[in-house]
C-alpha cells in the first residue's frame, strides 16, 4: 500500500472514530463512554492500516474536547437572580424548578399569575422562585418586573441571568394566506419584545457581568414550509442575538443562543381554531385556489408536527443550565434530533438538494384544490394517461393547425378508446 493511501485511510478511519465519539458525547453517554467509542474504532482500523499513528492522533482529539472544549467548571450560583420568561409551561417552567434546585434566586415571569403553571411554581415551597405577572409585550408589566427585582436587593449585585423563552407559534399555514396580523404578533412577541426587555435590564446584567440567553428555533435557522410567521421571527432573534454578543463582548456580558429542535410543548396549543382566522379576510379568489378541504387539513399539520416531537425537555434544559452556570459558555446550544445535522445539510448542500431535503417529509395529506389534476367534465378517465372523450364533434387538426372535417360518429359505434 501506498503512504499516500494509508494517509488516506487513515484520516478517514481518524474522522469516523471523531464522528463515533461527538455521537456518543451528543447521547450524553459521558465523554469516557464517547471516548472508548471512538479509540476502539480508532485501533482496529490502524492495526489494520497504519500502525498506531491514527490511535493517538484520536486520544488526543478526545482529550482536547474534554480538558478544552467542554470543560464544566461551574460558577458557584448561590444567591445569583436570573429571569426567565414564559415560566407557564415547556421549557421556561422546568428551568424555573431545575435552576431553583440548584441554589439560583429564579424570578419566574408568567402570562397568567393564576394560571396552573404559576400556582405549581408558587406551590413549591422554595423561597428561591418568585412569581412575576409578565406579559412580555405589555411595556407596564415589564416595567413592573424591573421595580420587584430592584426592590429584591439586587440592584448593587446586579441581574445574573436573562433568559429570553417566551415564544408563541400562531397559524401553521401557507405564506400566502397566513394572517398579516400573525406576522406582527409572532414578531412582537418573538422578537420585539426581547429587545424591549434586553434594553431595560442590561443595566443589571453589566452590573454582574452576567448573561442572556435567548431562546430561538431550529424554524429560524432553515426554511421549515408552513412556519413562515414563526421562523421570521426566530431569524430576526438569532442574528439581533450574534449582534449582540458582538457589541456586549467588551462589557464583559455574554449572550448565548439556545435553537432547540421540535420538543412537545404549550406553544402548540391555541391554533386548533385558526381556520376562521384564516378565512376571515382571505379574498375569494385565493380561497378558491386552496380550497376549504386543504385548509382544514393543516390543523392535522400541527398535531402531527406535536405528536412527532419528543416529550423530554431536559436536553433543553440541560442547555440552558450550561449557558447559566458555566465559566465558558458556547455562543450557540443545538438541542434535539436533527437540531445540528439539519442546518448543517442545508448550507452546505446545493439548493436543489437541500429544497428536496426540506419538502420530502410531507405534513398535509392533500394538495391545494388548484394543484389537483382536474378531469374535463366531457371525458371519461380510462387509464392515468388516456381520457375517452364522450363528444366526437370536435374538430380535428392536422400539423399545421387547419381544421379536418369533423367526425359524427353515432354512439352505438363509438370504439372502446381510442388508438
Amino acid at each position: 500500500m501506498e503512504v499516500s493511501e494509508g494517509l488516506f485511510w487513515c484520516c478517514a478511519v481518524c474522522t469516523l472514530a471523531t464522528a463515533s465519539y461527538q455521537w456518543m458525547w451528543e447521547q450524553k453517554k459521558g465523554w469516557l463512554a464517547g471516548f472508548w467509542a471512538a479509540a476502539l474504532l480508532a485501533l482496529q482500523g490502524q492495526l489494520y492500516m497504519w500502525g498506531f499513528h491514527g490511535f493517538f492522533g484520536v486520544l488526543a482529539m478526545c482529550c482536547a474536547h474534554y480538558f478544552i472544549l467542554e470543560r464544566n467548571d461551574f460558577l458557584s450560583m448561590c444567591g445569583k437572580p436570573v429571569l426567565i420568561t414564559g415560566c407557564d409551561t415547556g421549557f421556561g417552567h422546568a428551568l424555573a424548578k431545575e435552576l431553583s434546585g440548584r441554589g439560583v434566586w429564579v424570578f419566574a415571569g408568567v402570562l397568567d399569575r393564576n394560571g396552573s403553571g404559576a400556582q405549581e411554581l408558587m406551590k413549591l415551597g422554595s423561597r428561591r422562585i418568585k412569581v412575576l405577572q409578565l406579559d412580555v409585550t405589555d411595556p407596564d408589566q415589564v416595567a413592573q418586573a424591573h421595580r420587584d427585582i430592584c426592590d429584591a436587593q439586587v440592584g448593587e449585585a446586579g441581574l445574573w441571568g436573562l433568559v429570553n423563552n417566551a415564544g408563541i407559534l400562531g397559524c401553521v399555514v401557507d405564506a400566502e394566506i397566513q394572517p398579516l396580523a400573525n406576522f406582527r404578533r409572532c414578531m412582537e412577541v418573538n422578537f420585539l419584545s426581547v429587545v424591549n426587555l434586553c434594553q431595560v435590564f442590561l443595566p443589571l446584567l453589566r452590573r454582574s457581568k452576567g448573561r442572556i440567553v435567548n431562546v430561538t428555533s431550529l424554524g429560524g435557522e432553515v426554511p421549515i414550509p408552513f412556519f413562515s410567521a414563526y421562523g421570521a421571527s426566530k431569524a430576526a432573534l438569532g442574528c439581533f442575538s450574534r449582534v449582540l454578543r458582538l457589541e456586549l463582548a467588551d462589557w464583559g456580558v455574554k449572550v448565548v443562543v439556545v435553537q432547540p429542535a421540535g420538543f412537545k410543548t404549550s406553544i402548540f396549543k391555541g391554533c386548533e381554531d385558526s381556520k376562521q382566522e384564516i378565512v376571515k379576510n382571505l379574498p375569494s379568489a385565493i380561497y378558491k385556489e386552496y380550497g376549504d378541504a386543504y385548509i382544514c387539513s393543516l390543523q392535522d399539520c400541527l398535531a402531527k408536527v406535536s405528536q412527532q416531537s419528543p416529550e423530554d425537555l431536559q436536553p433543553v434544559v440541560n442547555d440552558m443550565c450550561h449557558a447559566l452556570l458555566s465559566a465558558s459558555p458556547k455562543p450557540l446550544y443545538t438541542p434535539g434530533q436533527m437540531a445540528r445535522l439539519l442546518p448543517f445539510l442545508y448550507h452546505l448542500c446545493p439548493t436543489a438538494v437541500s429544497d428536496k431535503l426540506l419538502t420530502s417529509h410531507k405534513f398535509v395529506d392533500c394538495k391545494p384544490a388548484g394543484l389537483r389534476p382536474k378531469v374535463a367534465s366531457n371525458c371519461l378517465l380510462v387509464s392515468a394517461s388516456r381520457p375517452l372523450c364522450m363528444n366526437w364533434t370536435t374538430p380535428m387538426l392536422d400539423e399545421g393547425g387547419n381544421s379536418l372535417k369533423s367526425h359524427n360518429r353515432p354512439a352505438a359505434k363509438q370504439p372502446a378508446q381510442h388508438g
